[in-house]
């Protein structure tokens, strides 16, 4: 009798295999699908350790190297809301739950973080490249960069095969899946290879484990890199998708002359639930959403709490530095504008600002072509002044462009240098900018840098 029930549960475990596309002959088959509207769970942690070498400060100094350690989370709910013909997953609504960055270099901590008002994002998936923007509000540069550096999953299909396989199987990871779990912007060398190892109960469901092992060479944010991997991944036989992954790496940083300067080692763990249906992301959530980036949401926030400075810019301009009270922003094109916070009583009028640029523009040899005069606009909080002066310099001809911005705790001027060929959509943008500057506290009564 213990013979025959044995019998009869081999023969249901047969059929469970089967039926979950494993069979003596053809194998099994490891493919998740992404159509519209998929949602999903997101949990990942990463641990780091390792160290960095800095460059001696003098030609005979020794070399210095620092300690490197860090920590990660991320919890996040995400749904698919559009896939090219490829089935290529192109843009998401993604709602975290937790974001919790920490690094030490040394001595010096590091903490970043997305603020609770914009963990709403919509992620726009261009060439192996998250760009996110939230329908809630402007985001911070740092929190695009949180996101862009976090793993797509939808990418980690790279790691399975294109045909069934059975346990002892190998194949060759794709690219796009190893760009994606080493961050790196270019691969010059890879060779990761995966295995089907075995196929049974994990966590009392039926799962497939795949390992992957290999070595990638390429160029990350921080130069040129060589990265030493070694993971495992569940994947769900039951409901088809990858419900766990975990990866040991060693990433080495490299000078020009291709020697070791750094090396961080570090465990990444991500784990994934399916159809969890957050509310947050219901249709009748995204009915009331503007999904599609525009203008006015794509922009990002500048936020200066020891400047008591924030405002809105264009993400084709990027925030260079900041000197003492004055911020320099410019675009790729080669416009650029210098933003000065004021103390009330030291706001400049229009025309005492006009009359102090043309005097510094002749002392540089420059030759006034046309002067717009200044004239009040309308302003949503306190006053604003423009006004504008064509300009030829030596070598070529400029709108030089100028606001004065006055509120209630003081004030601010910008100064943008425009290339005649570009001032149209240039002076947009710098009028953008002027338009959403809020002095959020009183400056300091100091001396001003010059403008």
């Amino acid at each position: 009798m213990r013979m025959h029930l044995a019998h009869l549960g081999f023969l249901i475990w047969l059929v469970s295999l089967n039926s979950s596309g494993y069979g003596a002959e053809d194998g099994i088959r490891l493919r998740e699908r992404f159509p519209e509207g998929y949602q999903y769970h997101v949990n990942c942690r990463v641990e780091l350790t390792g160290s960095l070498t800095l460059p001696p400060d003098k030609e005979k100094a020794p070399s210095k190297r620092l300690p490197v350690q860090g920590h990660s989370i991320l919890d996040y709910d995400e749904r698919l809301l559009s896939v090219n013909k490829a089935g290529v997953v192109d843009k998401s609504l993604r709602l975290y739950r937790q974001v919790d960055f920490r690094r030490t270099i040394g001595d010096r901590p590091q903490e970043a973080t997305i603020r609770p008002e914009v963990r709403r994002l919509v992620i726009l998936r261009l060439n192996q490249v998250e760009v996110p923007f939230s329908p809630d509000g402007p985001l911070l540069w740092g929190e695009i960069d949180l996101v862009r550096t976090d793993v797509f999953t939808p990418a980690l299909i790279g790691l399975l095969p294109d045909t069934a396989v059975k346990p002892g199987d190998q194949w060759k990871a794709a690219n796009f899946a190893i760009q994606e779990l080493t961050d790196m912007e270019r691969i010059d060398e890879e060779q990761v290879q995966c295995r089907l190892e075995q196929v049974g109960l994990h966590q009392n469901r039926r799962q497939a484990r795949v390992n992957f092992s290999g070595s990638v060479r390429g160029i990350n944010e921080d130069g040129p890199n060589r990265q030493q991997l070694d993971g495992f991944l569940y994947f769900d036989l039951e409901a088809n998708y990858i419900s766990y992954l975990s990866l040991k790496g060693i990433s080495i940083l490299l000078d020009k002359d291709d020697k070791e300067v750094g090396r961080v080692e570090g465990q990444f763990v991500l784990t994934r639930q399916i159809n969890p249906r957050s509310p947050e992301l219901s249709d009748d959530v995204l009915r009331r959403l503007k999904l599609e980036p525009t203008e006015e949401n794509t922009r990002l926030l500048y936020d200066n709490p020891d400047l008591g400075l924030r405002f809105l810019y264009p993400r084709r301009w990027k925030v260079m530095g900041v000197r003492g009270r004055q911020v320099a922003v410019d675009d790729a094109n080669g416009n650029g504008l210098l933003l000065t916070v004021e103390t009330a009583p030291r706001v400049p009028t229009g025309a005492q600002y006009l009359q102090e640029s043309k005097d510094w523009l002749e002392q540089q040899k420059a030759k006034i072509l046309a002067v717009e005069p200044p004239r009040r606009l309308a302003a949503d909080k306190g006053e604003l002044e423009h006004f504008g002066l064509d300009v030829q310099l030596p070598t070529q001809k400029v709108l030089m462009d100028y606001y004065v911005i006055r509120q209630a705790l003081g004030g601010a001027t910008v100064a943008a240098r425009l290339l005649a060929s570009d001032s149209l959509d240039a002076k947009k943008d710098v009028e953008t900018i002027a338009r959403s500057v809020t002095i959020l506290r009183a400056v300091r009564n100091e001396e001003n840098p010059k403008r």
